[in-house]
């Protein structure tokens, strides 16, 4: 069978019946070697006695949410394409072979976009048609160096082998992003196609929950990404603390005129460790990356790897503490009497000395990301 027309469903009595009306005509009108399958997820009205009176295949869908249903829904389908939609008649089903047209072409992800497609008064929310899907989906192009406009319209066509191979898990909304993103980092073919947004034809309010599911979007695009949740924060950072510490250095007398040296300080040091940790972050995240999928895909990891002994990390950092301790201990009976501007090189030996603990725990925590059978408990 070549096409699979999805549609998942969750109490659509009131328009579940149109839906299906208008896929089956297409599939008639050109003579396609096609099936129309609703992915149920626990309907508890009339939807599903629609469903076997029209003759269409019905998967029910036990784990709730929308990623859940469209998950196992394309795991079902029997056609070589699937074309997926909401049932709730907000996207028109007489308009699906523009995809199956790209797919045959050999992409394996097309996406509508519904900004160039057009969207009918009252079919979408204002916050999230100027800044829900813009912010986020603007973010996933910027990360993902994908170019999708529109990474949540529902209404989108796929390879069913190229997708299953994707290993999606996502069970909720951001189902919708995980596709767009595990598609774009495994470099599958993709593109976009106008559709048009039309009001959905149900009279009870929509599944969709706009926070918590924009949070799950958001949340999902952030994680998958280390390098811009904690590298590039962390390198920002870092190079604040080193710039500002080298301006108070150099203009020291200017600077001070102007911050104490505490605010200095504070300042300067703290987004030094801060920034040092976030980037740890991105080695740990990155390393419990590998370890689960057995594959090390970034370079700077890979490297870092050849070099890494927990042994080393440790001197390293024990070094710091000793020669911060004992340079401290030498100054110490110098700013005692608190007349000597002595007294600013402690922050800076405490400084060494938070980096050299840093540096002694960041090592084990790495080594038990690389060897996860030493965690007990």
């Amino acid at each position: 069978m070549e096409i699979t027309i999805l549609m998942p469903c969750l109490n659509e009595e009131e328009t579940i019946e149109q839906c299906i009306i208008k896929a089956l005509k297409v599939i008639e009108n050109e003579h396609l070697d096609a099936e129309v399958l609703v992915a149920d997820n626990g309907s508890t009205d009339q939807s599903l006695e629609i469903c076997r009176s029209l003759g269409v295949r019905v998967v029910h869908v036990l784990e709730k949410g929308y990623g859940a249903a469209l998950l196992l829904g394309i795991k079902e389908a029997k056609g070589r394409y699937v074309i997926m939609a909401d049932s709730d008649d907000s996207y028109n089903f007489s308009e699906f072979m523009p995809f199956v047209k790209e797919l045959r072409k050999g992409y394996d992800l097309v996406i509508g976009n519904r900004f160039k497609g057009g969207i009918s008064p009252g079919a979408m929310p204002v916050l999230h048609r100027y800044l829900g899907n813009p912010v986020l989906s603007s973010l996933g192009r910027i990360i993902y160096h994908v170019n999708v406009r529109d990474f949540h319209c529902g209404y989108r066509g796929v390879n069913r082998s190229s997708i299953i191979d994707l290993k999606l898990n996502r069970k909720g909304m951001d189902f919708a992003s995980e596709m767009v993103v595990k598609s774009a980092l495994q470099n599958l073919k993709i593109t976009e196609i106008p559709v048009r947004l039309y009001p959905d034809g149900r009279s009870r309010a929509p599944h969709l929950k706009t926070w918590s599911d924009g949070w799950r979007h958001l949340r999902f695009l952030l994680l998958s990404s280390p390098s811009w949740l904690f590298l590039y924060p962390g390198g920002l950072l870092m190079s604040f603390g080193f710039m500002s510490a080298i301006i108070a250095t150099i203009y020291g007398s200017d600077v001070y005129a102007l911050f104490s040296p505490s605010h200095i300080s504070f300042t300067s040091y703290g987004s030094l460790l801060i920034g040092f940790q976030l980037i740890a972050f991105y080695f740990f995240a990155n390393e419990f990356g590998a370890s689960r999928s057995n594959n090390i895909s970034n370079k700077w990891i890979s490297n870092f790897n050849k070099v890494f002994r927990l042994e080393k990390g440790l001197l390293i950092g024990g070094g710091m503490i000793l020669v911060a301790g004992l340079f401290a201990f030498q100054r110490f009976d110098q700013i005692l009497p608190y007349k000597n501007d002595s007294i600013h090189d402690f922050p800076f030996a405490a400084l060494i000395i938070l980096f050299g603990v840093e540096v002694i725990f960041n090592c084990f925590l790495f080594y038990l990301c690389k060897n996860n059978r030493y965690v007990s408990s």
